[in-house]
């Protein structure tokens, strides 16, 4: 991977309004990555450099993670098939083991890192992989995916996906632009070509 193109921000190098929002990532210790100079890894150093923005997307992502109307299964399947789609090594290390820890089964993990087919057991998973990956692939999603998406989520559930979609393709390209690597320490992840 290239070289960094924005250097990590250290707690004391923070205005107030940068602090706010270190603050917020940072509640509870172990929420996000942190670094042992105190910089927060992965996206969350960049929505320091805009502090406004970075606050409402912490905002975003704090709801979607910690607040969701989502299961967790179909929060980090989801997840996982935005972060494959963007070859997205950050959030395919923050992700996979949470999608471990939901039960996904790892066939079906390995299925979404290589690009075959996401087809859960599960309807309501399988929903939801449905709608992701069209809109990852067209940017729209089909009358009979949505129908089984909102049978299956609600829908509340079936918007919510779309934001999640949104909001972890917002994060994967600005990292992808900053050259944001993974933490020391942690083992690449391939994605095929």
């Amino acid at each position: 991977m290239p070289p960094r193109r924005l250097r990590p921000l250290r707690p004391d190098e923070l205005d107030a309004d940068q602090r706010a929002v270190y603050d917020a990532l940072a509640d509870p210790p172990g929420r996000v990555g942190v670094a042992a100079d105190g910089s927060l890894q992965g996206p969350f150093d960049a929505m320091l450099r805009a502090p406004r923005s970075g606050a409402a997307l912490q905002s975003v992502g704090s709801a979607l993670r910690y607040r969701s109307v989502l299961t967790e299964r179909v929060r980090e399947l989801a997840t996982l098939q935005v972060a494959a789609h963007h070859r997205s090594a950050f959030e395919w290390h923050a992700h996979a083991p949470l999608a471990a820890a939901a039960g996904l089964p790892a066939d079906l993990v390995e299925a979404i890192r290589t690009g075959a087919p996401a087809e859960p057991d599960d309807p309501a998973e399988r929903a939801a992989a449905a709608v992701v990956a069209q809109l990852l692939a067209t940017g729209d999603v089909d009358d009979e995916a949505w129908v089984a998406a909102v049978t299956a989520l609600g829908e509340a559930g079936a918007v919510e996906l779309t934001t999640l979609v949104g909001y972890y393709s917002l994060l994967a390209m600005q990292m992808r632009v900053l050259r944001v690597p993974l933490p020391d320490g942690a083992g690449g992840v391939e994605f095929p070509a």
